[in-house]
């Protein structure tokens, strides 16, 4: 086989590994957030939730984001071994920490079985999935980006980026199939255990397919200078805390729109507006597929045009589009729903398939895997951890969603300025040789 050859085949190879995994991984993300949207308020905070809904309502949001405080840590732990032990190897027990967690939810009792123990232990399992995102997503990007020609980054790169909306067509698509297929009784009294419980079969497919997976040639690099580099955390946080800065806010309004479509509608559509929950299902359904395509294509452009200019189209497109989207989901209309969603995904897509490119273009090599992973989990907190709280309690203060579109708008300005902050990242050295050059310079003056 010829060398070139050789090389599509392992590209493919870690196309696929990158994307299965996360895929997966968003799959058991999505699944807890759409189910406590409609579902696990009762089963979990009971009392409370006979009680004050609306209250409950936004404890059980809060519950989504209580695992994005965990990510850092996720990050920063999967940094350090991946730089010790393999990206690969890393990626694997992430897919399977978030698997065994996803399906340990599954089997929870209830606070009707158990009482106060349900909820906690639900936190708990939340708190796991939370450090398995925080490790999976640099090393997914990575691998993709790294094994990339560099004229062709940014479309690599996108590859684990479309995990989020597949993940959301699987997630979504299995609720609306089981919301059609089960009595209302049958889904609240064990239908609802199935998609999580499901998600053991997809991490065996997981674990086969990253098992094929090489180490990209800058993953072995650095693993062959880890015995020099004993404090890249001390670096990053010293030298680099503007670049984490950056990678952080440059997310947070793409993270928090997201989250709206993910956590935040579906309760608004169905409990507030009061229209019926499988259409709804089936049009978020449709419009993640609109968020696939876009983000495949915000990679693409980003290769041509430059991910600057990428990231400012698409979050001018998110900025324009928030009161317009309200103002149409406020109709109580699902085929108008369906048109808001599928138009938010354009501006989405192109302001997320560029990412992991972006990112990995604005650290050392040496630093990589634990800058671009805090930065993202600094950004998913400040972004979409609580966006899905932050609009239920302006939904409950105000009585109006335009202020929901006017967060997300802030957040947007905010975004686009570090955008610019940053400036062009395209065709910027990945290698490690650059590091190692002056770390041979410094062990020789010394």
């Amino acid at each position: 086989m010829s060398s070139t050859a050789s090389r599509t085949q392992e590209e493919r190879r870690v196309l696929a590994g990158t994307l299965v995994g996360t895929t997966i991984e968003w799959y058991d993300f999505f699944i807890f957030a759409q189910l406590t949207a409609t579902l696990l308020t009762p089963l979990f905070l009971e009392p409370l939730g006979e009680a004050n809904p609306g209250v409950a309502q936004v404890l059980s949001f809060a519950m989504i984001g209580i695992s994005f405080f965990f990510r850092p840590l996720g990050a920063v732990v999967a940094g350090h071994l991946g730089d010790r032990y393999g990206r690969k190897r890393i990626l694997v027990l992430t897919l399977i920490l978030m698997g065994v967690a996803t399906a340990a939810i599954g089997l929870l009792p209830t606070y009707a079985s158990i009482g106060i123990a349900a909820p906690i232990l639900l936190v708990l399992l939340r708190v796991i999935q939370g450090f398995s995102a925080g490790g999976e997503w640099g090393g997914a990007a990575l691998m993709a980006v790294e094994h990339a020609p560099e004229n062709r980054r940014g479309y690599f790169g996108a590859y684990p980026q479309i995990g989020v909306p597949i993940g959301m067509i699987l997630a979504t698509g299995l609720l609306y199939i089981l919301r059609v297929a089960l009595s209302p009784e049958a889904f609240t009294a064990w239908g609802w255990r199935i998609p999580f419980l499901l998600s053991i079969a997809l991490i065996f497919v997981g674990y086969m397919i990253r098992r094929a997976v090489e180490e990209s040639p800058v993953f072995k690099q650095l693993s062959l200078r880890k015995a020099s580099e004993h404090t890249p955390l001390r670096e990053l946080m010293t030298g680099h805390t503007k670049q984490v800065l950056q990678a952080a806010l440059i997310f947070i309004s793409n993270n928090a729109a997201g989250y709206l479509v993910i956590a935040f509608f579906i309760s608004y559509t169905t409990k507030v507006l009061e229209m019926p929950l499988a259409p709804i299902l089936l049009a978020t359904t449709i419009g993640s597929v609109g968020w696939l395509i876009f983000t495949l294509v915000g990679g693409w452009l980003s290769d041509k045009i430059g991910r600057r200019n990428t990231f400012v189209i698409g979050y001018a497109l998110v900025f324009v589009w928030m009161i317009p989207m309200f103002l149409l989901v406020d109709t109580g209309n699902i085929v108008l729903y369906g048109v808001a969603i599928f138009v938010l995904t354009v501006g989405l897509g192109l302001s997320y398939g560029p990412q992991s490119a972006m990112y990995a273009e604005m650290f050392p090599a040496h630093i990589r895997y634990s800058g671009i992973s805090i930065g993202y989990a600094i950004g998913a907190i400040l972004g979409g951890a609580f966006a899905a709280t932050v609009a239920q309690i302006l939904l409950e203060t105000t009585g109006a969603s335009i202020s929901i579109a006017i967060y997300i708008m802030v957040l947007t300005v905010i975004s686009v300025a570090a955008v610019l902050w940053v400036g062009e990242t395209r065709g910027r050295n990945l290698h490690v040789e650059e590091v190692e050059g002056e770390q041979a310079g410094a062990a020789h003056l010394g």
